[in-house]
């Protein structure tokens, strides 16, 4: 998709700070991070969100997680957690709407994510 923010990142368009690649996805620092670690995992093919996925392009997410707990070890998360969010639609907070993954953590984190309505 041409005018996808990520789309853009995975051809190498726009400047990112790459945490890892492969054929299917990539990495990369979160220009805004929520936390000493926040990372972005994208698969490189253009998926809007997980209730976009198919028979035919899950294939390209087969090892998916084994490249967040790649990265989650690679970042030094391992011994103390961390959180993966993948937002679906904007109500979640789903801002860019190509599917990703966030990896976040280096610091303690409450439950729940968001203020209780008053």
């Amino acid at each position: 998709m041409e005018d996808c923010l990520f789309c853009k990142r995975a051809a190498g368009d726009l400047p990112r700070t790459t945490v890892y690649e492969d054929d299917h996805c990539f990495a990369f620092r979160d220009i805004n991070p929520s936390a000493p670690v926040h990372v972005l995992l994208i698969p490189r093919q253009h998926v809007k969100n997980i209730l976009a996925l198919t028979d035919e392009t899950n294939k390209n997410f087969s090892d998916f997680f084994l490249v967040v707990k790649k990265i989650a070890e690679q970042e030094g998360l391992g011994d103390n957690g961390f959180r993966l969010v993948i937002n679906t639609g904007a109500e979640a907070g789903q801002t860019v709407f190509h599917f990703h993954a966030h990896i976040i953590g280096g610091k303690a984190m409450g439950w729940p994510p968001f203020p209780e309505d008053k």
